[in-house]
């Protein structure tokens, strides 16, 4: 048996598989974007989630990947030069006012965003979690991206976006 049949039917089997990289071209939210602002709104009140300087980058790949660091530009910087020897407050502040995670996500029909699965996080609870459009949504207006989620208790928070060129 030649190899070429197999390799035709390989490549034959693979293009019939459903798409790991959608067209770009209708992919909304594939590109890198930079955090402008964010709110937290426990109890209707809408405060700062990431401090009065938010610093952050959400990066969707062609691939269909995504990562997302999120951080206050004011958490003081720790006594230690190693990361691992902070205090207890010091660490409790940095990851209270940070997070990062990635995994991958899809897009609907229409290039929209329509969910994610987070694969790593700085916050181990993350790990495996499923997000669909009835707890995240990202709606993509030009050059601009607004990110509302809903914690698991209600708490909803509003991110915003600019596309980075």
């Amino acid at each position: 048996m030649s190899i070429r049949p197999v390799l035709f039917a390989l490549a034959l089997s693979i293009s019939s598989w459903p798409a790991v990289a959608q067209d770009v071209a209708k992919n909304q939210v594939a590109g890198t974007w930079r955090m402008i602002s964010a709110t937290i709104d426990p109890g209707g009140k809408n405060t700062p989630a990431y401090g009065a300087k938010p610093n952050g980058l959400l990066v969707f790949t062609p691939d269909m990947h995504f990562v997302e660091v999120l951080t206050d530009a004011d958490i003081p910087r720790f006594a230690s030069n190693a990361r691992g020897e902070g205090t207890d407050d010091e660490n409790r502040l940095a990851m209270s006012r940070s997070i990062g995670f990635f995994g991958t996500y899809t897009v609907d029909e229409n290039g929209e965003f329509s969910g994610n699965r987070v694969e790593g996080a700085t916050f181990p609870n993350w790990v495996g979690s499923v997000r669909t459009r009835d707890d995240l949504t990202l709606v993509v207006s030009g050059d601009r991206m607004t990110e509302n989620f809903r914690r698991p208790d209600g708490t909803r928070i509003r991110i915003e976006f600019q596309r980075v060129k």
